[in-house]
């Protein structure tokens, strides 16, 4: 397994070097131009010298290997540029924001799991009984509910109907320090919408994959034994079912990731949703090329640890991976 780990890791560093090339590319081709991004609403009537010279000092002017032969050679070094966009340098645009964005993920994340396991197998206890039709149904319609409608929604009742949490932000208005119970408080309705978001799928795979274990001969065989119907269900059916549910843990991290976008763009969560949809609307050529390396990054980590993880529960995958 290390030995697998430390092959994806290698192969990583290509497949990185040619995300920032494609963001490079895609940026270049963009009708949109860096230098009248830059100056706003100035740049509308600025002079075409102005507008060259402004472009040449954010070097949108220079050729686009130059260009991204550049910042990759000064992002080994650990210098990731400035944020044209944000007038900041990129390292802190990402390091005030990236620590909110994974508290954010990793709440949503757990909640998904925890809560979607539980609904999984009470529903896989009795396929076809009402549990598991109410359960299955609500699966399917929150699969394809977009993220920010949920999150729309869950402000309308929660917040304004209710007036029980709220609305948005990181604080409450005119707080001048960020305490843990704001931040909790704050955090509950953007990290419910996100798990909820992501929970259909583990419903879905876990109920598939009890389902199937409790028909398994080894399992009927247990029953046979006169083991207690618990220890049936959570000793022998949820640790065979639950195999599968491990491979969407990387799978889901794409999804989590654009969910996360949406979701902190509805509640104004200070993660780095803003810092991206500045950069792609003011093509940030440095700021684009280090988000996206970020968000290539996850899913390749999320897609190992979930490798990983399914090796550590079948010794025989693990031994195969080898």
């Amino acid at each position: 397994m290390a030995r697998m780990a430390g092959r994806r890791l290698l192969a990583a560093v290509p497949l990185l070097g040619a995300v920032t090339f494609g963001v490079f590319a895609l940026a270049a081709a963009s009708p949109f131009d860096p230098a009248r991004a830059y100056a706003g609403s100035a740049g509308l009537g600025a002079r075409q010298d102005v507008l060259d010279q402004l472009r040449e000092n954010l070097g949108a002017d220079r050729p686009l290997l130059a260009h991204w032969w550049e910042w990759l050679s000064a992002a080994l070094t650990g210098d990731l540029g400035d944020s044209v966009s944000l007038r900041q340098p990129v390292s802190q645009v990402i390091g005030e924001r990236i620590g909110w964005s994974v508290l954010l993920c990793g709440v949503a994340f757990v909640l998904a799991v925890v809560v979607g396991t539980t609904l999984g197998v009470l529903a896989a206890r009795r396929r076809g009984g009402l549990l598991d039709r109410v359960v299955t149904s609500l699966a399917y319609a929150l699969e394809a509910a977009p993220p920010f409608w949920l999150g729309l929604l869950a402000i309308w009742f929660f917040a304004i109907r209710l007036g029980a949490l709220p609305a948005g932000g990181l604080t409450d208005t005119g707080a001048d320090v960020v305490t843990a119970g704001q931040v909790a408080s704050h955090l509950v309705l953007p990290a419910g919408v996100l798990a909820v978001t992501q929970l259909p799928w583990f419903v879905l795979y876990v109920r598939q994959g009890v389902g199937d274990a409790l028909a398994e001969d080894p399992v009927r065989g247990a029953r046979a034994r006169g083991l207690s119907e618990r220890t049936v269900l959570l000793g022998h059916a949820l640790r065979s079912g639950l195999l599968p549910v491990l491979t969407l843990i990387g799978s889901r991290v794409p999804e989590l990731i654009t969910g996360a976008l949406l979701v902190e763009t509805v509640f104004s969560w200070p993660g780095i949703a803003s810092a991206t949809v500045e950069a792609a609307t003011k093509v940030d050529f440095p700021l684009l090329a280090a988000l996206t390396v970020l968000a290539t990054a996850a899913v390749l980590l999320g897609n190992l640890l979930s490798d990983l993880l399914y090796g550590l529960a079948d010794p025989r995958v693990a031994h195969e991976g080898m």
